[in-house]
């Protein structure tokens, strides 16, 4: 349990978490090369499983995934760099033909464009202007002695060393951290348990392996698609003629791990450098076109199925989080923005002061259907309503929207209402709206129950006897405060069978004497009350108190709605008073109808908690 002060104090959290971002950015060289690791290990770790599933030992299967990894890396950097010199050289020389294709473009005298396109020839001309010509690059290198010294020799290349120098330290040191992250990776998860506290370990567990199981699968299966769309728009602009084919499929492979953006930012290059060495618009048109036809059937087709889960984060939310680990650690941030946000999200979940980040990263849906629903007839727009309830109603079954959307809305309508929020009026069109949607809801043919069928000459049973109904079992029902308890039942009554139930609801408001006098007269199996709070709780217990005295055979059912928190309170009192069974919500109602109706069945009421 995390003190009471950090709960309270969310400014401490603000601080905190400005430190940490400040301490990132200052000690980015160590915590750069840590970060990758961490991406390609999670990116190998599904491989390194497969390979032990197949009986190789982990040192083995480490080892043999580290050497064809780093051949493959090492044939695909070679040949990348030859095309990138051969890129760099040939450079200066397509400067005219993106001059011609600009000046092929008809646009008007003075417009937007037409200024584009003399900022564009400025540029190239100021880039002609400075760049070397080929007569002054075939001159020599005049090399003077000076303190024995060259000076255009080590001096001269250090500049160039030692860049190259800390880039292959980068790289070994990140191969041997992946390397022994592999390796040590249940040594690892442990020491975080360890460090994080065993009084913890069941979230700190929960959060370790959510992490790793939605990064690694997500980092994986992005891998496999973004190499097979790579290899072919690198073999679709091969065949197109594009120079540096293999260049640009291993930009795509690498940039569409950006979400969104990354792939039209490696649709730039390509597109540029047809733009340069065509002799006219057919090729460049081509480039874009195939990327316009691609990447969508990747995106919106192929993605969707292959991917079981996303990576946990809202687009907007990755979008931002993009623009910050680029803005923290550059470019290498801008790759590292989907997994690091994804654990992000993950850790924000499971600790409580972090819950503000899981509520802005996360990407559930930040408003219960309830509320929506509710917010939505406050706005008098019933038709809205009504579609969310048909939303809910594909992908839930019927008793889940009654009672995790239309019971807790009907709960905020009494609660707002007693405490003056809102009108009558507004509570009546509510209560309208709400049972004009329930009655147009249509039911399946065979009405399922969750219990086992009965046979056709029903038996219903009360107290320890056994009676023969043929028909239907009839069910009288109370809403013991207001219309909108009656809109409850109704929904109870949308999810008894029809063809074995007869439910009859009284009005609201029906005075006590009057329900003993129908209970009297009409014989019903079983009496059911229901009530959402707040309101509801004292009638149903006085009613309860007056049927067990008068009719102590009769079982009675009490559904008590919408507050699951409260009902824990109240079932003590409403079981004391004579109630049979106390119902929290609508489909343990129907459940414990359907079970007190079974025939051959002697009924046990609820135990009284005492």
């Amino acid at each position: 349990m995390p003190p009471k002060s950090l709960k309270s104090s969310p400014l401490i959290v603000v601080g905190t978490l400005a430190l940490i971002v400040a301490s990132m950015y200052w000690t980015r060289p160590v915590l750069v090369p840590v970060a990758l690791a961490m991406l390609l290990a999670f990116l190998l770790s599904p491989m390194d499983s497969a390979l032990q599933h197949l009986g190789l030992g982990r040192v083995v299967s480490v080892a043999l995934l580290a050497v064809m990894t780093l051949s493959l890396i090492g044939v695909i950097g070679w040949a990348i760099s030859l095309q990138v010199k051969e890129f760099a050289h040939n450079l200066p020389g397509y400067q005219g033909n993106i001059k011609k294709r600009i000046e092929d473009l008809q646009v008007g005298q003075g417009t937007t464009l037409d200024r584009v396109r003399l900022e564009f020839e400025q540029l190239i001309g100021d880039v002609s202007t400075n760049a070397p010509s080929a007569e002054q690059a075939r001159q020599p290198v005049l090399v003077t002695v000076q303190g024995g010294r060259f000076s255009s020799g080590m001096w001269q290349l250090s500049p160039v060393v030692r860049p190259l120098l800390e880039s292959l330290f980068y790289i070994l040191l990140v191969a041997v951290l992946v390397i022994f992250m592999l390796l040590e990776r249940d040594e690892l998860r442990s020491r975080a348990i360890r460090l994080l506290g065993y009084g913890r370990l069941s979230l700190t567990t929960q959060a370790l392996d959510e992490a790793g199981q939605r990064v690694s699968r997500y980092l994986f299966t992005q891998f496999i698609v973004n190499a097979c769309l790579g290899v072919a728009i690198g073999l679709g602009l091969f065949l197109l003629g594009v120079p540096y084919a293999l260049l640009w499929g291993f930009l795509i492979i690498i940039l569409r791990f950006v979400p969104y953006i990354g792939i039209w930012i490696a649709a730039i290059l390509p597109f540029a450098v047809s733009l340069a060495t065509s002799s006219n618009w057919w090729q460049p048109l081509s480039v874009i076109g195939m990327f316009a036809v691609l990447e969508p059937v990747v995106a919106m087709v192929i993605e969707p199925m292959l991917f079981s889960q996303s990576a946990g984060t809202s687009k907007l939310a990755m979008l931002i989080a993009i623009a910050f680990w680029t803005w923290l650690w550059g470019p290498v941030g801008l790759l590292l923005a989907t997994p690091l946000t994804a654990c992000l999200a993950v850790v924000a979940k499971y600790v409580p002061q972090l819950e503000f980040v899981a509520v802005l990263l996360g990407d559930e849906p930040m408003m219960q259907a309830s509320v929506a629903y509710y917010k939505r007839l406050l706005a008098l727009d019933q038709d809205e309503a009504e579609v969310i309830v048909e939303e809910q109603l594909r992908t839930h079954p019927l008793e889940q929207v009654f009672d995790e959307a239309l019971v807790p809305a009907l709960h905020y309508a009494k609660r707002d209402s007693r405490l003056g929020i809102l009108t009558d009026d507004d509570q009546e069109f509510i209560y309208q709206c709400t049972r004009e949607i329930i009655e147009r809801i249509d039911l399946p043919s065979t009405h399922p129950t969750s219990l086992s069928d009965v046979a056709a000459n029903d038996v219903s049973a009360v107290g320890d006897t056994v009676s023969v109904r043929v028909g239907k079992i009839r069910i009288l029902a109370w809403p013991a405060h207001d219309e909108g308890d009656a809109i409850a039942l109704l929904m109870l009554q949308k999810l008894l069978d029809p063809t074995r139930y007869e439910m009859e609801v009284s009005a609201a408001g029906k005075r006590l004497s009057e329900i003993l006098q129908d209970v009297k007269q009409k014989t019903p199996a079983l009496f059911c009350v229901g009530f959402i709070p707040p309101g509801g709780l004292s009638a149903s217990r006085h009613l309860s108190k007056l049927l067990h005295a008068r009719l102590p055979e009769l079982t009675i059912v009490v559904g008590h709605w919408g507050l699951l928190e409260k009902v824990h309170k109240d079932r003590e009192t409403l079981l004391a008073a004579g109630a049979t069974h106390v119902a929290a919500t609508l489909s343990e109602a129907r459940d414990q109808i359907a079970k007190a109706t079974q025939p051959h069945v002697k009924l046990q009421p609820d135990a009284v908690v005492s």
